[in-house]
């Protein structure tokens, strides 16, 4: 696995090799300190790498981290992250950029979404609403009934209520890099992720949409438009 830990900066739009209009998200995503490593054999017991991004003044820091950087040997960092079976052969002390990925990836992105504070079920979870006719009153954004009237008599476990809303970790997938920048440490993602502009996010490469089933996926492309060719080709050839 590849990632890196990144910062949103926020979104503009972009030509393909084709000319069309890319709308992309920009995140800077670089460069990323290698804190420390673990190994299988070691006594960590699993393979993993921890990462280090954006600087810090060692004043910021609390004792903890500023003991664990100077094990480490590393400069002070604001945002730190593990990532297990990391895919490239890195040691303390490297750096690690956007070059880990190229045009045509797929990845994935982690973030938080934007909170929105406490919420109604319209807004919350896309309840209909009452009517908002004559007779209504006082029932135009509620969500109705919570309860199972006979058996078993309380409210179930997951009913969708009001309350707060956002501020929650996800992840979206099989983003595609359409630029990757490497004097800034720039990458330019195709689509939209969480979080606010200013916000961390984690990129990673896309667990669905790998480099080699992108692979695979344009060599059947390709043999299937050289096989409607040929057989166009052989049909023209018979009508003569």
């Amino acid at each position: 696995m590849i990632a890196l830990i990144g910062k949103k900066l926020g979104h503009t739009t972009v030509y393909d090799s084709k000319g069309v209009a890319v709308p992309v998200t920009v995140v800077l995503a670089g460069p990323n300190r290698v804190m420390q490593t673990k190994t299988k054999d070691g006594k960590d017991g699993y393979n993993a790498v921890q990462l280090g991004f954006d600087d810090q003044k060692a004043s910021r820091i609390d004792k903890a981290l500023a003991g664990h950087f100077k094990k480490f040997k590393s400069e002070p960092v604001k945002r730190v992250q593990e990532f297990r079976d990391f895919t490239p052969d890195v040691k303390p002390g490297d750096v690690v950029g956007v070059d880990l990925f190229q045009v045509g990836d797929f990845v994935d992105a982690i973030g938080i979404v934007k909170g929105r504070g406490f919420e109604g079920v319209v807004k919350r979870h896309g309840f209909r609403g009452g009517d908002m006719t004559h007779g209504a009153k006082g029932w135009h954004r509620r969500g109705g009934a919570i309860g199972c009237r006979l058996f078993p008599g309380h409210v179930n476990r997951g009913m969708k209520m009001p309350g707060h809303m956002g501020q929650v970790r996800r992840t979206v997938q099989n983003l595609e890099v359409i630029q990757v920048r490497l004097d800034d440490q720039l990458l330019l993602i195709k689509g939209s992720m969480p979080g606010a502009e200013g916000d961390y996010v984690v990129i990673r490469g896309a667990k669905k949409m790998t480099r080699e089933i992108v692979a695979v996926r344009a060599k059947r492309a390709t043999e299937r438009v050289k096989g409607k060719s040929k057989s166009t080709k052989d049909a023209k050839q018979a009508k003569k």
